[in-house]
């Protein structure tokens, strides 16, 4: 096993994938977990006439979306952890803690804006408050806050750098 001696650039791409991963993941389990079984804001197809919450069979179909949408973001999690593991085996070091939540917060903040678009906008199959009656401004700030994410992410992992300036042990 060949250990990298230099440290990776600031725009190393590879040291980023497992971070930006567990964002997407982590920021559908926020949505999901936080959105729509806490809050009950939406479902996942809440705002499609043929599941309305206000049935039985409606709650159902919203139900399964939602538990659907939770294994998508479980599996890029297992996807996250299989890259790390992949690049650990490699012999690539732990990326700085900043980097790495740099890398999460603009993988969390790519899931809201892509989300966001697709869901929100393209679909029109939920907003994020399907409970009041002008949706728009929610789902702009949902967009602004993903914005928000990615630009903070890229900042924080941008002024540390993927290893943090470490140097691996001599010996």
């Amino acid at each position: 096993m060949t250990l990298r001696t230099e440290p990776c650039g600031g725009t190393d791409r590879a040291a980023a994938l497992p971070g930006f991963l567990y964002g997407i993941g982590l920021g559908g389990f926020v949505d999901g977990i936080v959105l729509h079984q806490i809050l009950q804001w939406h479902h996942l197809v809440s705002h499609t006439d043929a599941h309305p919450t206000t049935t039985v069979a409606g709650l159902e179909a919203n139900t399964l979306a939602d538990g659907l949408f939770h294994v998508v973001s479980w599996l890029v999690v297992v996807a996250a952890c299989v890259v790390t593991m992949r690049q650990w085996r490699a012999g690539r070091f732990a990326p700085a803690w900043r980097f790495h939540l740099g890398a999460i917060l603009a993988g969390w903040g790519a899931f809201n804006l892509v989300e966001g678009v697709v869901d929100h906008h393209v679909l029109g199959i939920h907003h994020v408050r399907d409970d009041v009656g002008a949706p728009l401004a929610w789902d702009l700030g949902f967009l602004a806050l993903g914005a928000l994410l990615v630009v903070g992410g890229w900042l924080l992992a941008r002024t540390s750098g993927p290893s943090g300036g470490r140097r691996p042990p001599r010996g």
